[in-house]
């Protein structure tokens, strides 16, 4: 252990971030790194406790407590301590495909549950991953690797998002030949286009992709499987498939004038900036803009939260953030004690530059839209919302948010951003591929295990187990793809 007291001697300090006021200028990433020197002391924090919770990746109190991919964090911290930055990658690429993507959009769920946390401050566990991951790029140790012998099979892997990639990444150090289908013109699947710029900055997520290309894996853009070309081809000419496409369906909104003009999705919207922001550097026309408009987000969610910031950074005359359910608590309950997920209030930069901008956080608690209005051009103008209040239901006993009788009013509003989450899988690949679904629209395998009810066809991510966070993707793109590479082996060493 480098330094048994660091955590009594050294507070918790973060990356600065640029005042709001400033960074709504841009689309950048807007955290300055901390100095060397500090981010040592933050990882001699780390106080290597004899039972790291940080890396555990367990389901308790019905949510994931720790890191899923169960990260070596104790190890990398002490190593960076010690200034043993080559090591410390080392130790951090064993266990993670893709630390510079983490680092920048986990939620970090280690911090959450790490024993200086539960009576102080947590370890700084995610900006650390950043420090060695960013090292390690300077100073050119994140480079190809190319497998040096070859196994002679073939896997298609549909979908390169998270798990995607990480089942591409896995799959083709073992050998194998490996070429990734996405439907999109650029790589990346969510990461590129789920999540707006200033949270991961596309040359992020291009610099590795050009690695992995570098170690062989071929990539294949603007590519629909189940449109372009038949699953049928694609069995034919590989060994497996992995269907790692993602739960894009996104959920609806039924509520009256529905149809009129300016509701858009919120994975639409976002994607439109980005995409725009890449092409033509946001020219004007070429994107769903929110510009001089009053903006409606409905959903609480960290994608809820993207279109919030997005918004004020396209200039919107008003953001308001719908939540169905009640605002949490700004501190741990009684009955979610550490090292459970902490369900507290959290403020995020979207909202932070909100109220920056128009003088009030813009998330309003207990309320949901009860009709669209629209006018005579059939575009939207405004929205009656309603107040939410929990209600017993008398057939199953769960609590349910229902109208409250008498609250509706109002609003002017522009447009309309739904981010209430997605459903499942999209319909056309499973029907192209002939897979079984479960309840929820996710791709089925028997529990445990990513074969689906289609020989040679396996399944991964968000279209295998519902919509999740990057990290759990990419933990279910390794398992999927060891248990692919033990059904051409007959045994795996992933």
């Amino acid at each position: 252990m480098g330094k048994p007291t660091g955590f009594l001697e050294y507070d918790r300090k973060e990356s600065e971030a640029s005042s709001e006021l400033e960074r709504i200028k841009n689309f950048n990433e807007f955290h300055k790194p901390l100095s060397e020197k500090e981010q040592k002391c933050q990882a001699a924090r780390c106080m290597e406790c004899g039972v790291p919770f940080c890396q555990s990746g367990m389901m308790i109190g019905g949510m994931m407590s720790g890191c899923p991919l169960n990260n070596l964090i104790p190890e990398w911290n002490d190593l960076l301590y010690k200034g043993a930055w080559e090591l410390a990658y080392k130790r951090l690429r064993l266990t993670s495909n893709f630390p510079e993507f983490t680092c920048r959009v986990c939620p970090a769920l280690c911090e959450k549950a790490c024993t200086c946390g539960a009576n102080g401050d947590p370890v700084s566990v995610r900006e650390n991953e950043f420090a060695i991951v960013e090292k390690a790029y300077s100073e050119g140790w994140a480079k190809a690797q190319p497998p040096r012998v070859r196994t002679g099979k073939a896997v298609a892997v549909i979908g390169s998002g998270p798990s995607g990639l990480a089942a591409a990444d896995q799959l083709n150090r073992r050998g194998h030949s490996v070429t990734v289908f996405e439907r999109s013109d650029r790589v990346g699947g969510l990461l590129m286009y789920g999540i707006p710029n200033m949270k991961l900055e596309k040359h992020i997520i291009g610099r590795r992709i050009k690695i992995m290309e570098e170690e062989g894996i071929t990539f294949r853009t603007g590519v629909n499987v189940g449109k372009d070309i038949s699953a049928q081809e694609i069995l034919d000419s590989f060994d497996r498939v992995i269907l790692a496409c993602g739960a894009s369906a996104p959920r609806d909104i039924n509520a009256p004038g529905r149809d009129a003009g300016g509701i858009y999705f919120a994975v639409d919207f976002l994607k439109s900036t980005t995409k725009a922001l890449l092409d033509n550097g946001l020219t004007e026309g070429t994107y769903i803009s929110a510009k001089g408009k009053n903006v409606i987000v409905i959903g609480g969610g960290d994608t809820g939260n993207d279109c919030v910031g997005t918004c004020v950074r396209h200039g919107a005359k008003s953001v308001t953030q719908l939540e169905m359910m009640p605002r949490l608590p700004d501190t741990r309950a009684d009955n979610n004690p550490w090292p459970q997920w902490p369900r507290v209030c959290k403020t995020d930069y979207g909202q932070q530059e909100a109220a920056a901008v128009f003088g009030s956080d813009p998330r309003v608690y207990q309320t949901t839209v009860k009709e669209f209005i629209k006018n005579e051009n059939g575009d939207l103008c405004a929205a009656v919302l309603v107040a939410l209040e929990p209600e017993k239901d008398e057939k199953t006993g769960r609590m349910m948010m229902k109208p409250a009788p008498g609250s509706e009013h109002t609003v002017e509003v522009e447009l309309v951003l739904i981010a209430a989450g997605f459903l499942g899988s999209e319909k056309y690949v499973t029907d192209a591929f002939g897979t079984d679904t479960d309840a929820r629209s996710n791709i089925a395998s028997a529990p445990g295990k990513h074969s689906t009810s289609i020989e040679r066809v396996y399944t991964a991510g968000d279209a295998h187990s519902g919509q999740s966070l990057v990290v759990r993707a990419i933990r279910d793109g390794r398992d999927c793809a060891k248990e692919v590479d033990e059904s051409l082996m007959g045994y795996t060493n992933l």
